[in-house]
């Protein structure tokens, strides 16, 4: 009897040993378990939140007027860029145009030689001559026909002769017309072996292709000249952006390597999408700028007008390491301080003033305006609590937990 009392105390000893033992092992967290801990998430109490200055707040709805950035260039309509070519062609022989000249409408730019042009002032003498001489003839045979004189037969070929000299007199007309040769001159006698263009617009020379001496074939280009009033920004933008578009928007522009701003008004939207899914926007230069040059490519802003968005002050919105973050609360912590606020013992209030935990979340930013920025957050954390004052201290907070090895 003596002898099993002993052993079942021994027993019971070992098996209250082991408990213990189990015990203290699961009271003890492991260095692992700490150094895991989120290096994203930092803690301060209520007393701590004040004396630096945190204030929560929630994502509002603001109206930002939006913008969108595009790129481009400076453009005239096909009417506004004129190139001047030499009808026939022929040998350049007098010009006072160099690039950049201006020049005036019906303004006199070169003289063009050709021995083509006496020969058609010549056929046009000729066909004046012979057309007086049909006609006559004409007049003389339908006199004949009425007095039953001569055949129809003979009358016809005098029409028809009549026709034929009209048609080659006014082909040459409108010929001497096209080299700009008064018909006058050549019907008082007067035969020129060179002729004159004029600028058919007014604006500035923008390429010059001959010198003196040097033949044209008609099909050469001799002068561009580009009317610069009519000047235009024509604006790429992509295929996602075009319905936030509309007729009469301000756009805002620089060129290249410059710092002075412009402004342009949106007047035609372009109804096919390019191969790289975009639509050129034409615009029209609110004031006139005479330096300013067909193909000179710029940065444009466009002003799309404002629109209700999620947006936080300036101040929630922290820049670390290039990229926008905010600092969320945890919403475990804010729904038990809410919950344990009125009736709460002072030890309760003391642990969740304790516990109060921040993580920093990075997001997406869009436009700014009036000390708030468009952000873009999940529907699952659009009604959180956010870090509208004091998300610096909150971050150097958190870096320099992170150098004393642990967040908490």
């Amino acid at each position: 009897m003596t002898r099993n009392y002993f052993q079942y105390i021994a027993v019971a000893l070992m098996l209250l040993g082991f408990m213990l033992s189990c015990s203290t092992n699961h009271e003890q967290p492991s260095t692992e378990e700490h150094e895991e801990h989120d290096e994203s998430v930092v803690e301060l109490s209520e007393e701590q939140m004040k004396n630096v200055g945190v204030e929560l707040g929630t994502v509002e709805q603001k109206q930002i007027s939006g913008t969108i950035h595009v790129n481009g260039k400076l453009d005239v309509p096909p009417q506004q860029l004129v190139s001047v070519s030499a009808p026939l062609g022929g040998f350049l022989k007098s010009t006072p145009l160099l690039q950049g000249s201006l020049v005036k409408k019906n303004q006199l730019i070169a003289s063009v030689e050709n021995l083509e042009f006496i020969q058609i002032q010549q056929d046009f003498l000729e066909a004046k001559n012979q057309l007086d001489l049909a006609r006559m003839d004409f007049d003389r045979q339908q006199q004949l026909a009425k007095e039953n004189v001569n055949s129809q037969k003979t009358l016809q070929q005098a029409q028809s002769n009549y026709r034929i000299w009209e048609a080659k007199y006014v082909a040459l007309k409108e010929k001497l017309r096209v080299l700009n040769i008064a018909v006058g001159d050549v019907e008082n006698g007067i035969i020129k072996s060179a002729i004159n263009l004029y600028s058919p617009i007014n604006g500035y020379v923008t390429e010059v292709n001959v010198n003196i001496g040097k033949y044209a074939n008609p099909t050469d280009v001799l002068f561009e000249i580009v009317d610069t009033e009519h000047l235009h920004a024509e604006l790429i933008v992509f295929e996602k952006d075009v319905p936030k578009l509309k007729i009469g928007q301000k756009v805002r522009f620089t060129l290249a390597n410059e710092s002075t701003e412009r402004m342009a008004t949106i007047y035609l939207i372009g109804r096919e999408i390019g191969e790289n899914r975009t639509v050129q926007i034409h615009c029209h230069i609110d004031k006139e700028d005479r330096e300013l040059l067909p193909g000179m490519y710029l940065s444009a802003a466009v002003e799309t007008g404002g629109a209700l968005v999620p947006a936080l002050p300036n101040e929630a919105l922290l820049d670390y390491q290039g990229k926008k973050y905010i600092f969320i609360a945890s919403p475990e912590d804010v729904a038990q301080k809410h919950e344990h606020e009125d009736d709460a013992t002072d030890e309760v209030k003391h642990h969740h003033e304790e516990g109060q935990h921040f993580a920093m979340l990075e997001i997406q930013v869009g436009n700014t305006e009036l000390g708030y920025t468009e952000v873009s957050l999940p529907d699952s954390l659009r009604a959180s609590r956010v870090v509208v004052k004091g998300a610096y201290a909150l971050l150097s907070k958190m870096k320099n937990s992170e150098e004393g090895g642990h967040v908490h």
